[in-house]
């Protein structure tokens, strides 16, 4: 695959980056966001956003094209994932979505341009403005495109120059959609670099910290602090650690007419992305006294999940993360002989899926990669009980229940901590607007200014 050499990262992999390198990279994309970014009107970068995701979902974009045909090799993912995680991403980039998304986050585009307003503080008339920083900062980590395609976006939002250091090896996806920006608008392109080195790089990393205004990082709680002790105290934070996700199924829905539907929906959030991310679930809670009993839910998912084998199939995965799952699987394999409160159902001659049925009801750490556990739970107050390991580090509730019961229950997990619920099936899929952990995605990247106007006295 031949692609110009934009970027940092289209260098050939013998190529050395030097800290003088990553200096001057800084520099130019200081430049080129003075001469070509920052007096952007909002509207003509959400512009450029919108044809871009246009131009993804084409199945003759060049883009996509090379995606499908590249990423198996360069990601891991299937093409089938890599697919149905495109569509699903793109299709967010609509000029309606971007402007709900403005409008929750700043209270509306116009605000990025100029003073908006008015509003009445104290007796003075107000308006506001919001900037993004100068230079901004992000530190991609793994091969989950989203957080990344995500960052890149907001960025360019905010008008702010960017650098994003990827993992070593974990490019491939976020600088293809640079190049597509970049094809689209050389100006805007040029308010982007990517790179990849191993994380810990002091030399480089120190390079970019000293230049950032912001930085974001996406990554184990350890490694985001390590990253915090490297900036300087000026330098404004934005880390997303280590976060899990779990699904609910009600009793209501385990009926013969409607539970193959629950069960594909399921299987839509375990195999999206290969289980991988924070928002893909470790464990499916099941309620019991169900038409279809819980046990029966978890044999009819496994079903599914080797029917989608066949058809969107899970990628390569390392030796070691191969040896985990089957040492699970060994694990259980001895426990069911023993027990009959434990089954499993696995793929065979590979550790493709798997799915773990047991009562116990605390929430269990998945090995990923199409591996589920299903827990039957008397009621909610169960699910809630067993999760509290994880109270505070979870992103998404995934819930299948009848409409008259969807407000109840998201409520209850909202006030036990839960910073997403959504419909099951639609877990590794959040709109354009989605706060991730429950804060503002663009939001947390602005800075407001207030201007207040002293209000003419009438005359008298």
């Amino acid at each position: 695959m031949n692609l110009p050499n934009f970027f940092l990262a289209d260098l050939p992999p013998e190529a050395v980056l030097s800290p003088q390198m990553i200096t001057e990279s800084c520099h130019t994309l200081k430049r080129n966001r003075e001469k070509y970014l920052r007096n952007r009107t909002t509207d003509a970068i959400v512009k450029t956003l919108s044809e871009a995701g246009a131009e993804w979902l084409q199945p003759d974009g060049k883009f996509r094209k090379l995606a499908l045909e590249h990423g198996p090799a360069e990601t891991g993912f299937s093409k089938a994932i890599l697919e149905k995680g495109l569509n699903g991403f793109f299709r967010q980039f609509t000029p309606e979505n971007f402007q709900a998304l403005l409008e929750q986050e700043i209270g509306g585009a116009q605000r990025l341009d100029k003073f908006t307003g008015p509003g009445t503080d104290g007796g003075s008339s107000r308006q506001s403005i919001v900037n993004g920083p100068e230079f901004l900062v992000h530190i991609a980590a793994g091969n989950l495109p989203n957080p990344a395609w995500m960052s890149l976006t907001l960025g360019l939002l905010t008008r702010s120059a960017q650098f994003m250091k990827c993992a070593s090896g974990a490019s491939f996806l976020p600088r293809l959609f640079a190049h597509s920006v970049y094809e689209l608008d050389h100006k805007l392109g040029a308010c982007l670099e990517l790179a990849e080195w191993r994380g810990g790089n002091i030399d480089l990393e120190g390079r970019i910290f000293a230049e950032a205004d912001c930085v974001t990082a996406t990554g184990g709680d350890d490694a985001l602090a390590a990253i915090r002790g490297e900036l300087p105290p000026k330098v404004r934070f934005l880390g997303y650690g280590q976060r899990v996700s779990f699904g609910f199924v009600t009793r209501e829905v385990l009926r013969d007419e409607t539970v193959s539907k629950v069960v594909s929906d399921a299987a839509d959030d375990v195999i999206a992305w290969d289980q991988n991310g924070c928002l893909s679930p470790h464990v499916i809670y099941v309620e019991e006294r169900g038409v279809v009993e819980s046990d029966k839910f978890a044999e009819l998912l496994s079903v599914e999940l080797a029917k989608r084998e066949a058809t969107e199939p899970r990628g390569k995965i390392s030796v070691e993360e191969s040896a985990g799952i089957a040492s699970r699987r060994d694990l259980y394999a001895a426990l069911t002989a023993h027990r009959g409160d434990i089954k499993f159902w696995s793929s065979h001659e590979s550790t493709a899926w798997t799915v773990v049925f047991e009562h116990d009801t605390r929430f269990q750490f998945s090995c990923l990669n199409r591996f589920i556990y299903v827990k039957p739970v008397p009621d909610v107050a169960d699910v809630l009980q067993g999760v509290d390991a994880v109270h505070g580090k979870v992103s998404t509730v995934g819930i299948a229940a009848p409409p008259e019961k969807m407000a109840e229950l998201a409520l209850r997990f909202a006030r036990w901590g839960a910073t997403r619920i959504c419909p099951l099936g639609q877990m590794q899929n959040p709109p354009l607007t989605w706060r991730h952990d429950g804060r503002p995605a663009l939001g947390d990247l602005v800075t407001w200014t207030d201007f207040e106007i002293k209000p003419q006295m009438d005359a008298d």
